[in-house]
């Protein structure tokens, strides 16, 4: 042993002899927590520095079906187009008493437009009738007359005889922003069945026809496969924001039966609302 190391032993000798028991035992004490710190932090870092177990597939099939059965899906659009429509649709009942035998009384649709309640619909709905009987989303009655006839377009406008109280317009759209593809939907009365819904997609545009009662032919329709049946006509044909593109007004059938087949047609709302003096767009 050198005499440098010899030296620095006797004076760490002579320091803890005075110190006493007291010191001696004060500086055992801090160098276990000085060992005890070095331990946590050298702990610590093997924790942190340790990869976790890597996840198994049934694990990974459990976490997913646990995060699936945990989310609210949002409601169809369906539903949505649905709830914004149906304040403003109108059941229209009809007394034709110059009607072919049990033809007398009819059935349709139609949708009020604006603030002051005028009710859009087809004509050939209320055509010749001696008595328009209107239900309103609220369950109000009132008669109704005819204000405007538009014969080229198969168009009415009614204004009831008694509104109600609270009075909501539906919201137009554009139907020249709509493609063929786009979501159609359909609400009215069909067969009498009140604020019934369909729903399919638009199948073309600027079609024509002649409804096999009227010798009036209809130009500039938009085709849709939404189901459409005796009582909708009048009704609204709807995107899907629940905005009104388009009045439905017959349905194709290339025999004498009146019953849908996949070809139904519509009005574009921005023809059919000029009736209304509503702006083109």
């Amino acid at each position: 042993m050198s005499d440098y190391s010899s030296s620095h032993i006797v004076l760490w000798r002579r320091r803890l002899r005075h110190l006493g028991p007291h010191g001696m035992r004060v500086g055992l004490f801090a160098g276990g927590v000085f060992v005890a710190f070095i331990a946590l932090l050298l702990y610590n870092n093997i924790l942190l520095s340790a990869s976790p177990p890597p996840l198994t597939t049934r694990e990974v099939n459990d976490s997913i079906a646990q995060a699936f059965s945990s989310a609210t899906p949002p409601p169809a659009f369906s539903a949505r187009v649905y709830q914004v429509i149906g304040p403003s649709l109108v059941f229209i009942q009809t007394e034709k008493p110059d009607a072919p035998e049990g033809k007398g009384f009819g059935v349709g649709s139609g949708v009020v437009i604006n603030d002051s309640g005028d009710i859009l619909t087809s004509l050939h709905v209320v055509d010749g009738a001696s008595d328009i009987e209107l239900t309103f989303a609220d369950g109000s009655q009132s008669s109704a007359q005819i204000i405007v006839e538009q014969p080229e377009n198969d168009i009415a406008v009614l204004r009831a005889n008694e509104p109600p109280g609270l009075i909501v317009p539906a919201v137009l759209g554009n139907p020249t922003a709509m493609r063929v593809g786009d979501e159609a939907f359909v609400v009215g009365n069909p067969l009498g069945l009140y604020s019934s819904m369909s729903s399919g997609v638009i199948s073309g545009f600027g079609r024509s026809f002649t409804p096999v009662d009227g010798d009036q032919r209809l130009s500039g329709l938009i085709q849709i496969d939404a189901a459409v049946n005796p009582g909708n006509s009048g009704g609204p044909l709807l995107n899907r924001d629940g905005q009104v593109i388009g009045i439905v007004t017959a349905l194709a059938n290339p025999t004498e039966q009146d019953f849908f087949i996949g070809i139904g047609f519509a009005v574009p709302i921005n023809i059919a609302g000029g009736a209304a003096g509503l702006p083109a767009y």
